[in-house]
């Protein structure tokens, strides 16, 4: 996966664009030792004539929500950090493929779980960054963790402290041998991956697990919902069994850093042939195909940075 080597020279910090070594954080920062942030991964991608965010206002929207969901009062909205985003990659000269990283979290104002009158800040960092998975196709294990619950932590909140449970899961699968992981929800249904949304097919048609199944509604997720649905697919939001993963004909990942990624092995079992699906491979292709500009029936979808 893809890893930052140097830090960009200019970030977005609390409305204004300042240096990233103007940029310091208390270690008693309360989202560092309480997990207390939100936030969002959205990419640019170069088109034949600009560098493009790609359903910039949708993400934007979801910080909002989940910032929301935990109390935290944003001064800034989505005009404002829609313009943050586009500035800071303008700022720092980014041409081509991007990743943009906003996230609100807790300041420092003491210690303890009463973040009441802390102060809450906002960033928007933005990076360069091709592909998360650095192979065609993906082999995955189920894990042994589950899925955290609406019971416990709201899943459709993009809270930092969500992660934890998506890395011990992920580190599980790496030391095992695999490239990712497969969590099931509460109930022993599949949910999603250690960061992204996941689809089967079967006999034609996609399946997706529902938003009762713990997922993150996921941005790239419904994108390919709709593509697929453009494209003539039956696509179908329903409990899906362990078990249905071991006889599915294609399976594949989607989000935003991931793209939409074929699975070609789970839990040691080929998923169909153990090849890459023909129907992932045209919804991976029309994906592409979108978000780098070519189809111009969905350019309302990005956002042009010069």
């Amino acid at each position: 996966m893809s890893i930052v080597n140097n830090p960009p020279t200019y970030i977005w910090f609390n409305g204004s664009i300042k240096r990233w070594s103007e940029v310091n954080l208390p270690v008693l920062t309360h989202a560092l030792h309480y997990g207390t942030a939100v936030f969002e991964g959205i990419r640019a991608y170069p088109s034949a004539d600009n560098l493009n965010i790609f359903r910039l206002r949708d993400h934007l929207d979801r910080l909002l929500y989940s910032a929301k969901i935990y109390y935290f009062d944003i001064k800034y909205g989505i005009e404002e950090l829609a313009k943050g985003a586009v500035d800071v990659i303008r700022a720092n000269g980014f041409k081509g493929r991007t990743y943009i990283r906003p996230i609100v979290f807790v300041g420092f104002g003491g210690i303890g779980l009463d973040y009441t009158g802390f102060p809450i800040e906002v960033a928007i960092v933005a990076v360069p960054f091709e592909r998360y998975f650095h192979k065609p196709a993906v082999r995955v294990k189920v894990s042994t963790w589950r899925r955290i619950s609406n019971e416990a932590n709201p899943p459709l909140a993009k809270a930092a402290g969500n992660y934890i449970n998506s890395a011990l899961a992920k580190q599980e699968a790496i030391r095992d041998g695999y490239d990712d992981a497969i969590l099931l929800d509460h109930r022993g249904y599949v949910a999603e991956g250690t960061g992204e949304n996941i689809f089967i097919v079967k006999g034609g048609v996609v399946y997706t697990p529902p938003i009762s199944s713990s997922i993150l509604m996921g941005i790239t997720r419904d994108t390919v919902i709709r593509l697929l649905t453009d494209l003539g697919y039956k696509v179908v939001e329903r409990d899906i069994d362990r078990s249905e993963l071991y006889i599915c004909d294609e399976a594949f990942f989607c989000g935003t850093a991931a793209e939409v990624t074929p699975i070609v092995e789970i839990d040691r079992r080929r998923v169909g042939n153990g090849e890459i699906g023909s129907i992932t491979r045209q919804i991976r292709d029309a994906y592409l195909d979108v978000v780098e500009g070519r189809n111009k029936k969905y350019a309302h979808w990005l956002t042009p940075v010069y």
